[in-house]
């Protein structure tokens, strides 16, 4: 978030580039710092003549370059914005002479998604001269609460970390999806308002009381009670609740377990910064501690590595319904 704050820092200071090459795995950012440029570098008088939107798919290289060498009309500067600028990956080094001497004039946007540009070759190293290259990589899982959280400090708002844990879980990494999400909640809910898992569970849908952190935290009490009350409810919703990302977040939460056995400090300040998780969640690890000795988590981790091939059909005929019974039930036991 560094990079994209200090871009728009420079663009509302009035120090633009002639050219800016988003690309990565993350299109949330990409999009988002070209829906910047493409409303604030002009004004709207300007941009009736001066700011033009390309895609990559109908457009070739040279025609963006005659395009970009043009002046703007009664004005500083032109925008060009080409999205969906990756349909170009195989002709994108054709760029390099002009890249090598932009137009001044011009502000030139490329929308890169899912790909990024060889460091090694000419168009990467001539942009890093004469412009901005932006990489926006996608967030690891247990990025994206703290991710959450920060946004919404940005816009005045909390969040308690269940919360978060449970938009990540439902929602995945895609950003763009989870902001969307967000946007519904503060459309309804005052500023400065903490966002609980009763506001999650009301009003985007997903459920506080059966999910995967809640069966996670059944599991780690060793209550057996709840634990089946959830894969029974998991098993009357199973599209949204895949087999696969049960299992991986339950083999993430034993392997972080395995990782807690060995340190010799266990306070809590420790678990939490060696784990990366927030102290909130600490108690459960330290709960699951007792119950789970190192012998039992290697066990647990190789129930799960085995439930995971059955899941993708390989040796096994067995409905995901019953493999996850027989799999809580292996692992409680």
């Amino acid at each position: 978030m560094k990079d994209v704050n200090k871009i728009v820092s420079d663009i509302k200071n009035g120090n633009t580039k002639p050219i800016y090459f988003l690309m990565g795995e993350e299109p949330y950012y990409i999009d988002r710092i070209a829906e910047y440029i493409e409303e604030n570098v002009l004004s709207e008088a300007d941009k009736g003549f001066n700011q033009m939107v390309l895609y990559g798919r109908d457009v070739s290289i040279d025609e963006i370059v005659s395009n970009a060498k043009r002046f703007p009309m009664m004005a500083e500067k032109q925008v060009i914005i080409v999205k969906e600028a990756q349909d170009l990956s195989r002709t994108i080094e054709q760029l390099v002479p002009y890249t090598e001497n932009p137009q001044e004039s011009t502000v030139l946007v490329f929308c890169y998604k899912y790909k990024k540009l060889d460091k090694r070759k000419k168009l990467y190293k001539s942009i890093d001269k004469k412009g901005v290259l932006f990489e926006s990589k996608r967030l690891y899982e247990n990025q994206v609460p703290d991710w959450i959280q920060k946004v919404l400090a940005g816009k005045k708002y909390k969040i308690e970390p269940k919360a978060s844990i449970m938009l990540t879980e439902f929602l995945g990494t895609d950003l763009a999806k989870i902001n969307n999400e967000l946007q519904k909640l503060l459309i309804i809910l005052p500023e400065g308002t903490t966002i609980t898992a009763k506001h999650v569970e009301d009003n985007i849908g997903i459920s506080k009381e059966f999910n995967n952190f809640e069966l996670r935290k059944a599991i780690g009490e060793r209550n057996i009670l709840k634990a089946n009350q959830i894969i029974t409810h998991f098993s009357l919703n199973p599209k949204n609740h895949p087999l696969q990302v049960t299992i991986s977040l339950l083999n993430t939460f034993f392997t972080q377990l395995l990782l807690v056995h060995g340190l010799s400090d266990k306070s809590k300040q420790s678990i939490s910064k060696t784990l990366g998780v927030n102290m909130f969640f600490v108690p459960e690890y330290l709960i699951a501690l007792k119950n789970y000795p190192m012998r039992k988590v290697s066990q647990v981790i190789s129930f799960l590595r085995d439930a995971d091939v059955k899941s993708k059909g390989v040796e096994a005929n067995i409905s995901n319904e019953d493999l996850l019974k027989e799999l809580i039930f292996k692992i409680i036991h």
